[in-house]
């Protein structure tokens, strides 16, 4: 390889393979992704969609925010086809190229028959010679060229035998090495040009692309929020930990995005100083004169005035001030999702000790609260009803003045011709309208599961486990409650016979429990140890499996279990000692039995124990086996009835869990982006560090829907944690000073529930 010498492209042929494998690179994927496709719009779906004079409005909007869509399209797609034509061309001048060299055919070049003699051959050459001669008017050199190749491979014997055997006169072809571009690329009087040209691309325009990526993208978090709006949110949240609503709209309008000075797409008009201090003096409690910065700022005031005519549903002139409460309006849903996101990160800084003020729970709530009432265009204190099309204030009144109803599901329990009577001054298609808006608005049914996953009794909690809390989402349409008014009773009728049907189960688990342990110490007696205590422990987990299926109390004790202000309230050394005197006054009865009855029971039990313990086991692997997929969470859920908002929304929500007694958030909340029709979320908790009966709350709460949020209590019964083994040196811990740091490293981290206790 040291004489190795590299030509360049002459003919330009290897340059067109190149020029072609690196359009067909481009082109194809380019051609998938980014070929315009017309959206065939279903008639059926259009019938189902609202024809609100809102909703009108909106996708005209939408529409409008594209002006140059069709000029978009056209360019895209004249130049994908410049592309094809190009590449078309391409694969063309390689076919020649291809045809010329593979095809070489002495007897075709010399325009003879195959089966010519030498006489023949020499005289097409000299004819041929004569007409091709480059030194002749009409002659050209390369067909002279393949003419003497021709006469070559005919009368010279070598050469004849080459192109019968290799195809080539010259026998089998030796490597060769080129560079596939054309040779006037390094002429000498191109080389300014060329220098120039890779200057420009590799020197200016590829540092100055990637600077400018760079700055913009340090700028912005993940979820498309400057920097500098979430460092102003950590700010006033950790100095403010107590934060109402009234503030949070405050510092959601102080927001960065809103400064012409941070974001250039901010428009600032001269019209502003007349329009925007007569739209303050329509709005109460604005606090315009506060002298708080950024608050006290003009684009600070301005943009909390559009939000509050925007929850206020006032009309604003369409050429200005609208035009800033669409912008600012699709701003504030990510804005709403840092601020969560900040708070939950200031309360976890402060369980580190990191931070000294703790927000509440309050204030991550008013911040989840304020996304509804943009999507829909309405403030908290009212009726969730105006949610829906062509209803007004009148027909609230009205509806809530007849059938004293608050909220959506109690509307759609109505029968079809009650509503219609309440709604009667609505023309038929409006009412449809309603009727559709309702029908496909969320209905969900909120269940939650905890288990220790980690630990072998996944339904005992023990004091510093980490408490799984699967939180169960099933998504349906409130059409199903259409036209039955007797839903809501069958569905208590049918809790009534639930909460029966358990309670006749904890009184037989309570008999059960007051008669084996006895049966167990006898078996214990009589030679049986180490079985009678495999059956204890046995019963014991089913005795909490069969409780946590009809209560979300998880139990620690393994002979008693909590009931709501219902049980004994004896304490559990009590209890034991109750559970003792028990099992010895049973203890004649089981002396009556035959031993061979006995054994029989006992090899009948171990047999269903041990099936229900492989049973047990397997569910235990198989979830701690269960792993988060890498893949992306899809944000495609159910299309949100927003009239109010300028873009399409999906529904989401979160799901967390807090502490109502001591007013803190336990669990990250979590965002449900996904929810179609099943879901499920878990939320890990550390369960408080020493035993007793606690309460904390499971909350729900949606970001398109005023009215849908749900909470549901969980009680978590911690038991004391076994004490480590002390016969290995290397677990040898002190008692007395684990005790005294989980004491105080808890003083404030929960709240017992002791009244609970008390009773």
């Amino acid at each position: 390889m040291a004489g190795q010498q590299f030509q360049y492209d002459e003919n330009g042929g290897t340059f067109y393979y190149f020029l072609l494998s690196f359009l067909a690179l481009i082109l194809i994927p380019t051609t998938f992704y980014l070929w315009p496709r017309k959206k065939k719009e279903d008639p059926e779906k259009l019938k189902e969609e609202c024809q609100c004079d809102g909703c009108i409005q909106k996708k005209l909007i939408i529409a409008s925010s594209e002006p140059y869509k069709t000029l978009k399209t056209f360019l895209i797609r004249l130049c994908i086809l410049a592309g094809w034509a190009f590449l078309i061309f391409l694969a063309y001048r390689v076919s020649q190229f291809d045809y010329e060299t593979v095809n070489f055919d002495p007897y075709e070049i010399l325009g003879i028959p195959a089966d010519s003699s030498q006489a023949e051959i020499k005289k097409s050459y000299r004819k041929l010679s004569l007409v091709w001669h480059p030194d002749k008017e009409t002659g050209d050199e390369k067909t002279f060229m393949k003419i003497i190749r021709a006469y070559k491979a005919l009368t010279d014997e070598e050469a004849k035998k080459n192109w019968e055997q290799y195809g080539n006169i010259d026998g089998p072809g030796a490597m060769s090495f080129g560079i596939a571009l054309p040779s006037w690329i390094v002429e000498k009087e191109n080389s300014i040009w060329v220098l120039g040209l890779y200057a420009l691309v590799f020197m200016i325009a590829l540092p100055i692309a990637v600077g400018s990526w760079w700055y913009q993208s340090i700028r912005y978090s993940g979820d498309k929020v400057l920097l500098d709006t979430a460092q102003m949110y950590f700010y006033f949240f950790h100095k403010t930990p107590h934060m109402l609503l009234k503030r949070v709209i405050m510092i959601l309008a102080a927001s960065l995005e809103f400064d012409k000075r941070h974001n250039s797409q901010v428009v600032e008009r001269q019209s502003d100083n007349d329009e925007v201090p007569v739209l303050i003096r329509q709005l109460p409690n604005l606090n315009e004169k506060c002298k708080e910065p950024p608050l006290c700022r003009m684009y600070s005031i301005k943009a909390r005035a559009i939000i509050h005519a925007h929850l206020s549903r006032l009309i604003l002139n369409p050429d200005t001030l609208e035009k800033d409460r669409q912008f600012i309006v699709r701003k504030c849903p990510y804005l709403i999702q840092e601020m969560v996101s900040c708070v939950h990160q200031l309360v976890m800084l402060a369980y580190a000790r990191r931070v000294q003020r703790v927000p509440n729970i309050e204030t991550i709530e008013s911040c989840m609260k304020l996304s509804p009432m943009i999507i829909q265009g309405l403030w908290d204190n009212k009726s969730p009803l105006l949610q829906l099309p062509h209803i007004t204030e009148e027909h609230v009144h009205n509806i809530l003045k007849k059938k004293h109803i608050k909220n959506l599901q109690q509307f759609a329990q109505l029968k079809a011709e009650e509503s219609r009577h309440l709604l009667k001054d609505l023309t038929p298609e409006k009412y449809n309208d309603v009727m559709k808006v309702l029908g496909k608005m969320p209905l969900i049914d909120f269940s939650i599961r905890c288990e220790v996953i980690d630990d072998e009794n996944t339904n005992i909690v023990t004091a510093g486990a980490i408490v799984t809390i699967t939180v169960t989402l099933v998504r349906r349409n409130m059409k199903e409650l259409f036209g039955d008014s007797s839903i809501a009773e069958k569905e208590s009728i049918k809790d009534d016979e639930t909460a029966q049907d358990n309670e006749e189960n904890e009184d037989s688990q309570q008999q059960q429990t007051v008669k084996k342990p006895s049966q167990w110490s006898k078996i214990g007696k009589r030679g049986h140890k180490g079985k009678g205590k495999k059956f204890s422990g046995q019963t014991k987990s089913k005795q909490i499996k069969n409780i946590q299926g009809s209560t979300n109390t998880v139990n620690i004790s393994s002979d008693t279990k909590y009931k709501g202000g219902g049980g004994s309230g004896d304490t559990p050394s009590e209890q034991s000692k109750h559970d003792s005197d028990s099992d010895s006054a049973d203890e004649s009865n089981v002396e009556r039995e035959s031993g061979s009855a006995s054994d029989d029971d006992e090899k009948k039990n171990s047999s269903i124990d041990n099936e229900d313990d492989d049973d047990e086991w397997e569910r235990l692997q198989s979830k701690l086996n269960k792993r988060e997929k890498l893949e992306g969470k899809s944000r495609v859920s159910h299309a949100v009835h927003c009239p109010y908002f300028p873009e399409d929304k999906q529904e989401y929500w979160w799901t967390y869990i807090c502490d109502r007694k001591s007013r803190t958030l336990l669990t990250a909340p979590y965002h449900v982006t996904n929810l179609v029709d099943r879901e499920e979320v878990q939320l890990k908790l550390t369960a408080p560090r020493w035993p007793g009966l606690f309460t904390f709350t499971v909350c729900l709460r949606s970001d398109s829907y005023l009215g849908m949020d749900q909470q549901q209590e969980l009680k978590l019964d911690v038991q004391k944690a076994p004490a480590p083994p002390t016969d290995h040196p290397q677990w040898d811990i002190s008692d007395t000073e684990s005790e005294h740091h989980d004491e105080q490293d808890n003083e404030s981290e929960y709240t017992t529930d002791t009244s609970d206790e008390e009773a």
